[in-house]
C-alpha cells in the first residue's frame, strides 16, 4: 500500500472496513504454537497484489477529492 500520510485525517471507518475484508480470507486463525495462539497471514497471489494496487489508486483518488472538498489539500496531490 502507498504511504500517503497527507490524506490520513480524510480516511474513516468505512474505507478501513473495505481494506479489511478484502484481505480478510488469507487470515488463517489456526495457531501456530500452541502458548501464543497466533494465527498466520498467507501469501497474496500475483492477481491479489494487482487487485491491492488497483483499490490503492482508487482509494487515494477518493481521500484526494475528499481532502480538496474539504480544503485540505493544494490541488497537486504531494
Amino acid at each position: 500500500m502507498k504511504l500517503r500520510l497527507d490524506l490520513l485525517n480524510q480516511m474513516t471507518a468505512q474505507d478501513i472496513l473495505e481494506e479489511v475484508l478484502a484481505n480478510n480470507h488469507r487470515y488463517k486463525p489456526e495457531p501456530l504454537f500452541s502458548k501464543t495462539g497466533t494465527g498466520s497471514l498467507s501469501s497474496a497471489s500475483t492477481e491479489e497484489r494487482a487487485s491491492e494496487e488497483e483499490r490503492n489508486t482508487a482509494l487515494i483518488q477518493r481521500l484526494s477529492k475528499r481532502a480538496r472538498q474539504n480544503g485540505g489539500l493544494s490541488g497537486s496531490g504531494k
